[in-house]
């Protein structure tokens, strides 16, 4: 069995937390905010909305 362990400089981005977006910033990555209750677009399609 091997004693070695590797460490590395740079801390790991995937545990490291993301900086907040600013509002303009998010709704031009992502859209704008949709309700949770806003009907699918298959609901719409069959009219079970």
């Amino acid at each position: 069995m091997s004693h070695y362990s590797y460490h590395s400089s740079r801390s790991d981005p995937w545990i490291s937390p993301r900086q907040p977006l600013n509002p303009s910033a998010r709704a031009l990555a992502y859209g704008p905010v949709r309700s949770m209750h806003e009907p699918t677009w298959l609901e719409r399609i069959f009219g079970r909305g």
